[in-house]
């Protein structure tokens, strides 16, 4: 066998490895995978029950509805356009509130509604920590030191 056909023998084996390589990471991910909705695209149709997806919008006012137990939520997300209710037990996050961006991964009822199971507050671009608030202002100078 030459060297040009040992190169060209090496090059075949690197793609078909990296080729099963992508396949395997792909084939593992696939469950894990969550498609994202907003509810005016559920009005087009529902997902499979058992599908894992994220459904985003804002956070309607006045429709968040606090359990008895104190960790079952009831409210409603919009795009502007369409509606779904969403359940979810479990502690919500610190920016949770109505008005605001939400994303809740979860799945769909039949019934149209939406069971989360974990909840994703969403901030605008102007959120900072109140830690930084102060600091962004500040100004400094550099003096000489001679």
């Amino acid at each position: 066998m030459t060297a040009k056909n040992q190169r060209l023998m090496l090059v075949v084996l690197a793609l078909a490895a990296l080729g099963a390589a992508a396949v395997l990471a792909l084939s593992g991910l696939k469950d894990q995978a969550a498609f994202f909705y907003a509810p005016s695209d559920v009005a087009g149709g529902l997902p499979a029950p058992d599908k894992a997806v994220r459904l985003g919008g804002m956070v309607q006012k006045a429709s968040i509805r606090r359990a008895a137990d104190g960790v079952s939520i009831a409210f409603v997300v919009t795009d502007g356009r369409a509606t779904t209710p969403v359940t979810f037990s479990g502690i919500a996050p610190d920016l949770f509130r109505e008005g605001s961006g939400v994303v809740a991964e979860g799945h769909f009822r039949p019934d149209a509604s939406f069971a989360a199971t974990n909840l994703l507050a969403k901030h605008d671009e102007k959120y900072m920590p109140p830690q930084m608030a102060g600091k962004m202002h500040e100004t400094t100078t550099l003096k000489d030191t001679h």
